[in-house]
């Protein structure tokens, strides 16, 4: 592969660590870039390639979102058991649901999610600690199986949907919502992983490098969401819910 295709994917994996680990959607970034440097790689190795990248930067998001953002043990490995679960599961039906079916209903739940989070101008602007009650945890379980269900077998908007969630049935504030959201997608990239690895679908040493990048572009954006607080992460996650809103309208309604 030529130097210069290289570099560009270590920068777009840098950008999509960065956007990532504030409010997600960093493949909305690598998984394009990726296609448009290798046009002729299968997309099961385009999308193995991206989440061994992601993997890492998520990783590292989620080990300084608990170093700096207090979270509840219990809560967390609610979350994380969950969606690793349910994305083994997702994975494993992939072939059973077609995407065209998936898009429709995808986009007209990012639709609600951003005039919700507009309107509501005090949406997750406010951190409630809670005791952690059986509500709590059943609430966190459900969403958890659902979004990580969701991204084993489709993925686009995961982190979105995530952080939403969060902030509305678990009445956290954005920063403490992305926290969450890095430990849940951790483990839903590590479930897709444990399919794509075996099968040969990872461009191992293009992937490697590409986390290495992530994992710096991750470090950069937890800073700076932790440094500009719940305010700025609000503007960040409208802004990537109105691209998710764009790009599928354009893949259903231009596309085909």
């Amino acid at each position: 592969m030529e130097i210069e295709l290289i570099l560009s994917l270590i920068f777009f994996a840098f950008c999509a660590g960065a956007i990532d680990a504030a409010v997600g959607g960093g493949g909305l970034i690598q998984i394009p870039a990726l296609m448009g440097a290798l046009p002729q790689v299968a997309p099961a190795t385009i999308f193995g390639t991206n989440k061994l990248a992601s993997i890492c930067g998520t990783a590292s998001a989620a080990f300084s979102f608990l170093r700096r953002v207090r979270l509840q043990w219990k809560l967390l490995a609610v979350v994380a058991v969950c969606a690793l679960i349910s994305s083994f599961v997702g994975a494993a039906c992939v072939s059973m649901i077609p995407t065209a079916v998936l898009k429709p209903f995808v986009l007209l739940m990012l639709v609600i999610i951003a005039i919700y989070t507009f309107v509501k101008k005090q949406f997750g602007q406010f951190h409630v600690e809670q005791e952690l009650t059986t509500k709590i945890l059943v609430l966190a379980a459900v969403g958890s199986l659902l979004i990580g269900f969701y991204d084993g077998i489709f993925g686009p908007g995961t982190g979105s949907f995530f952080i939403f969630y969060f902030i509305r049935y678990l009445k956290v504030d954005f920063i403490h919502a992305s926290a969450l959201s890095k430990i849940a997608n951790f483990m839903t990239n590590f479930a897709a992983l444990s399919f794509f690895i075996p099968t040969g679908h990872v461009l191992l040493s293009l992937g490697l490098m590409m986390a290495a990048a992530n994992i710096i572009g991750s470090i950069v954006g937890v800073r700076v969401a932790l440094k500009y607080g719940s305010g700025f992460i609000r503007i960040l996650f409208l802004i990537l819910v109105s691209v998710l809103i764009m790009r599928l309208s354009y893949q259903i309604l231009v596309a085909g």
